[in-house]
């Protein structure tokens, strides 16, 4: 019992095996390094989750960019359909309204019609002949129209209303989507009679034809045309509005 007793003691009193305490440093070392990887790893995840979360919201910003311009665009092409849509219903309007504003002009050179110089003219009869066929056109039977409108030029080549049979033959043409032969009839009349009041308008309707007949380059050469030789005439006002928005660039 008493030499039990002096090992028991013994052992109390020597110090802890070396082995022991390296033991329970390494295992803190270890959790130290484990600790310090795991801090890095958990920041290297952090910028990684940021830098996901800017990315997204960097392409829902331009998502909600591309929605805006779609929207802009679609407005800007329903503006356009509407405009265009409502021009062509105005422009049967138009050409009677510019009847109606040159018939003082149509009368007086009927008026002169009656000279000497031309003996066999029947200015009664071109008269009634163009009423004729004009009726025809305001009552929107077009075709008809056209046949009349090229009957009385065929009967009364001389004939001072002319230029406004011309004019009115190319806006049959026009309303029957015979667009080419719009433009060439329009055409015709603006370089056959330059100083008839309505050959700024002549030009001007010649334009629209050839826009209507995907004929956009020879469109702006006839507004800047139109610019050019009645530069104060109301149709030229028209065209240079016409021009900017077929060829901003050159306005």
């Amino acid at each position: 019992m008493k030499a039990r007793a002096l090992l028991v003691c013994l052992a109390l009193i020597l110090p802890t095996p070396s082995w022991a305490l390296f033991g329970d440093e390494e295992a803190r070392r270890q959790i130290r390094d484990l600790r310090a990887e795991l801090a890095q790893t958990a920041e290297a995840l952090r910028q990684r989750s940021d830098a996901l979360a800017q990315n997204q919201l960097d392409f829902a910003n331009r998502i909600e960019a591309l929605r805006a311009d779609v929207a802009r665009l679609t407005g800007q092409i329903e503006v356009l359909t509407h405009s265009l849509d409502a021009a062509h219903k105005r422009q049967q309007d138009f050409y009677v309204d510019l009847d109606a504003r040159l018939r003082k002009l149509e009368a007086a050179a009927a008026a002169a019609a009656q000279a000497p110089a031309a003996p066999k003219a029947d200015p009664q009869a071109e008269m009634r002949d163009f009423e004729a066929a004009l009726g025809l056109f305001r009552a929107s039977h077009f075709a008809q129209a056209q046949a009349a409108f090229e009957s009385f030029i065929a009967a009364w080549p001389k004939a001072a209303l002319l230029p406004n049979a011309t004019f009115w033959l190319g806006a049959s043409l026009q309303q029957q989507k015979q667009f080419d032969r719009a433009a060439e009839t329009y055409g015709q009349m603006a370089a056959a009679w330059p100083d008839d009041p309505r050959a700024p308008d002549a030009l001007l309707a010649r334009a629209n034809a050839q826009v209507e007949a995907k004929q956009v380059k020879e469109a702006i050469q006839t507004l800047e045309l139109l610019i050019r030789k009645y530069p104060a005439s109301s149709a030229a006002e028209t065209g240079r509005n016409r021009l900017k928005a077929l060829a901003p660039k050159r306005r």
